[in-house]
Parts: structure tokens; C-alpha cells; sequence
């Protein structure tokens, strides 16, 4: 029988509850005889891969590497992901360069076949590091199956996380928060943003985002996001709204129709 999380609430109620156990629902979680399995295998295999060709090609083994990314949807996508992952992320055209998805970077990246001496497959510690990402996207993907706004602040505390304490400079940190999908909904929730936001050049959503933070928190950067405190508030805010329906409430169609003209307003000019 598979462990199904035990989620007694949602919202941020829901959330607390889930921070409070959640070092003993994921290990239970991992103790699946499926979990497991996909684990043993991942481990006997993957030093044997040096190719892109190679890891497409066992199905099971991209299955589990996707999965790690929060890509699994594309495990049929097998030409596109092998394009992914031979352009690397060395070349300035490279394919994962051009995508505005950052998490098809960090796939390429990590698995660096665009290395002239070596896939990073073969280190003695690959295993580990690619199995802990799955892990944690895999008890993520369970937690969604009960509340998928929960999975969504999981994941979204996690990213904002490692973008805020990383050294990428401010407009790198906002642009790799708008990169990602599920983190970057959760932060148009927080900010009250509705899905029309996305139409917007991204220089515009980039400086109308750190006005919704500098309004709301009194920063306007991603850096104060590696105070936990301040993560939790923007948690907190997004999961209050899409537990109200309110997501969207504070930007009107009116603003989102002037904010659209002007950006292709900047485009034409």
C-alpha cells in the first residue's frame, strides 16, 4: 500500500501541521519498497551512462533524473531532453540556455555531459546528490496529491532558499525566480498577481515584482529571503490567498491590460 501524507487541513494551518511532521512522514515515505527499488537501481546504473543517448534510453533512469528536477512530465519527450542535456550549459546558444525554464539549466548542468573530459555521471558521489533531489521532489509530488498548494510552498521554500543565499547578483535572483513555474506562482499568490502577469515582458515583471516586494516586506530583494522569518511570511501570504481565492485580488484587469500595453509599448519602441 503506498503512504499517502497526512495532511489534517489546508492552508496555512495545513502547512504548519506538515513543517511539524514532516521528518517523519518523509521517512516513512522513503521506506516504500518502490522508493527503494528506484533508489538500488539508480545506484548500480548511473555510473554506467556517459551519454545523453545512454541515460534516454533507460527509461527508468531518466524517469528518476527528471524526477529529481521536478520534470518528470517530460520522461516521453526523450529527443528534446537528449538535446537538453548534450548542448550542456557551457555554450551561450546551448539549448537549456535559451529555455526560459531554469530547471532544464540545472538538469544539463548537473549531469554536465557537455564536459570534455567527463560526465559528472561518473563521480563517486553523483548518485547521492541526484537521489536526495528525487527524494524531496518525490514526497513533494505525494504532498500534492492531498493539497497541491502545499507542494507547491514545499518547493517554494526550498528554491527561494537556495536562490536567496546563493551569489548570483539581484536581477539574476528575480530572474530565476520568474524561470521556474511552480515558484513562480507561488509568488504571484503572495503578491496578489494574477495569471496575466506572465504575458508581460520580463524586465517589466522583474521590476513590478520588487515593487511588490519592497511594498509588501520594505526590500525589494531576493536576498531577504534567506531570513527564514521573511520566507515564512511569504509562504504564509500565499497560502492565506489561494486558501481565500484572493490570488489575483490586488491587481486588477485594468492594471493588467495597461501593464500589457506597455510593455509592447517598450518592445515596439
Amino acid at each position: 500500500m503506498s503512504f499517502v501524507p497526512v495532511v489534517p487541513a489546508g492552508g496555512y494551518a495545513g502547512w504548519a501541521f506538515l513543517k511539524r511532521t514532516e521528518p517523519t512522514q518523509k521517512a516513512a515515505f522513503e521506506a516504500q519498497g518502490r522508493i527503494q527499488r528506484d533508489e538500488a537501481y539508480f545506484r548500480e546504473r548511473i555510473g554506467t551512462i556517459s551519454t545523453a543517448a545512454d541515460l534516454v534510453a533507460d527509461r527508468r533512469l531518466l524517469r528518476i533524473s527528471l524526477g529529481a528536477f521536478g520534470l518528470e512530465a517530460d520522461v516521453n519527450n526523450r529527443y528534446f531532453i537528449r538535446k537538453v542535456l548534450e548542448e550542456g550549459t557551457l555554450r551561450t546558444d546551448a539549448l537549456a540556455i535559451k529555455l526560459t525554464d531554469q530547471r532544464y539549466r540545472d538538469l544539463s548542468a548537473a549531469f554536465g555531459f557537455d564536459d570534455p573530459l567527463s560526465p559528472r555521471t561518473k563521480l563517486s558521489d553523483f548518485a547521492d546528490g541526484i537521489l536526495s533531489r528525487w527524494k524531496t521532489q518525490q514526497f513533494e509530488v505525494a504532498v500534492g496529491q492531498v493539497n497541491e498548494s502545499l507542494r507547491l510552498a514545499m518547493n517554494a521554500t526550498r528554491e527561494i532558499a537556495r536562490i536567496a543565499n546563493s551569489e548570483m547578483g539581484e536581477n539574476a535572483a528575480w530572474f530565476s525566480l520568474i524561470g521556474q513555474p511552480p515558484l513562480r506562482k507561488v509568488i504571484e499568490g503572495a503578491f496578489g498577481l494574477p495569471t496575466a502577469f506572465g504575458a508581460l515582458d520580463i524586465d517589466l515583471q522583474k521590476q513590478m515584482l520588487q515593487d511588490k516586494a519592497r511594498a509588501t516586506f520594505g526590500e525589494s530583494t531576493v536576498a531577504q529571503f534567506a531570513d527564514p522569518a521573511r520566507r515564512d511570511d511569504l509562504i504564509k501570504r500565499y497560502l492565506l490567498r489561494s486558501q481565500t481565492g484572493s490570488a489575483g485580488a490586488g491587481f486588477s484587469a485594468a492594471n493588467t491590460a495597461l501593464a500589457i500595453l506597455q510593455s509592447m509599448s517598450n518592445r515596439i519602441g
